[in-house]
């Protein structure tokens, strides 16, 4: 039996039924695998009492400590987490968690996160001496890389793991230009539930689908410009967060913001789309890509993260430049010449939950020195 404690302050809970629902996903994929047990840690970062009670941090400090979601046992211990004291927040969530650790049976440690999850991994390690992986999945090299307090942590995590992932081969590339051993460094593609997302009926319209939060880096401020040069076309906006009362004082006639849905309704919405859109300025490799395609609908996306290796045939999608008048040229292509819709289900075909949860299995056998 291979037991497994996977750590990602990246997971779902109550309140946040879509945060990180793919390292969720994954770990039930993990734990499905023959002999393989596992155990969640998604430590809660939270600042000191009395600012807990205000509304920003009251639904994490009121989580449970161990809860189960799927059959799967998720711990949440608490640690100190300080606005202005970044650096010391994967010390302070290894600190919170060994006690915890100590009363797991565990062979391999699975950071699903480079900042904080990766480097309190290496802290953890070091004081239990297990083994651990570390998969970056894309802001963690693209932004938290870049801090200078945190970077020399996570290419210190990088050189003491026993194994690295990667979500694509462009973040390979760009784990390897941060100093990273490119020998060590797996790929590690995402998956889809082929069954769920999967063509539908399509109501007549020339509708165009953008799924993300609604933050800056999301360039969802793009797609509203682009949505102006389409005015026969309306785009749906799936998502919520701190930019949406500015982006919906920019939008225009044809833009419906859906705020948050939740992911059970995903594969409808997707399927119902003739394009999805995004403008990010960063991505590893997008869930949501994949999850469109096998809807059978293709993408117009910036050429970031692995975008290059999910649209690998022209029925895809379009690849472009992260400007309004480019996304929009590109949009009304496809909604004027529509690709057969099996045709762009093909490209997610390679894509499975089965297959990442026993390529993951195969990597953390072989780290935790245990036969395959």
């Amino acid at each position: 039996m291979l037991r497994v404690v996977t750590l990602s302050t990246l997971f779902p809970d109550r309140d946040r039924p879509n945060f990180g629902a793919f390292v969720e996903r994954q770990t039930l994929a993990l734990a499905a695998q023959p002999d393989v047990a596992v155990e969640l840690v998604s430590a809660r970062g939270l600042p000191p009492w009395p600012l807990t009670r205000h509304r920003r941090w009251s639904a994490l400090a009121d989580l449970p400590e161990r809860e189960e979601r799927g059959g799967l046992p998720v711990h949440r211990p608490r640690f100190r987490a300080l606005p202005l004291a970044q650096a010391g927040r994967a010390r302070r969530l290894a600190e919170a968690a060994l006690p915890l650790l100590r009363g797991l049976r565990c062979d391999v440690l699975d950071a699903e996160f480079f900042w904080p999850d990766g480097v309190a991994a290496m802290h953890l390690s070091r004081s239990l001496g297990i083994p651990f992986s570390v998969k970056a999945r894309g802001s963690d090299i693209a932004y938290w890389g870049l801090e200078a307090a945190v970077r020399p942590q996570i290419l210190e995590a990088a050189r003491a793991a026993n194994g690295l992932l990667a979500v694509s081969e462009a973040l390979k590339r760009d784990m390897v230009a941060l100093g990273m051993a490119g020998e060590k460094i797996q790929v590690h593609y995402t998956g889809v539930d082929l069954d769920r997302f999967r063509p539908r009926e399509r109501a007549p319209g020339r509708t165009v689908l953008a799924v993300g939060n609604l933050v800056a880096e999301k360039g969802h401020r793009l797609l509203l410009e682009a949505a102006a040069h389409l005015p026969d076309a309306r785009l749906l906006v799936a998502g919520d967060g701190p930019e949406r009362g500015r982006l919906e004082a920019l939008a225009g006639p044809n833009v419906t913001f859906l705020g948050a849905v939740p992911h059970p309704a995903m594969p409808a919405l997707l399927a119902e789309a003739d394009v999805m859109a995004l403008a990010s300025e960063r991505e590893g490799l997008a869930n949501a890509w994949v999850e469109a395609l096998a809807c059978g609908t293709p993408l117009v996306v910036p050429d970031v993260g692995g975008a290059r290796e999910v649209i690998d045939r022209p029925e895809a999608g379009r690849i472009v430049d992260r400007d309004a008048a480019a996304i929009a040229a590109a949009i009304s292509a496809l909604l004027d010449r529509p690709p057969d819709r099996e045709a762009v289900r093909g490209a997610a075909k390679r894509f499975s939950w089965e297959r990442n949860g026993a390529e993951l299995a195969a990597h953390l056998r072989r780290i935790s020195g245990q036969r395959q």
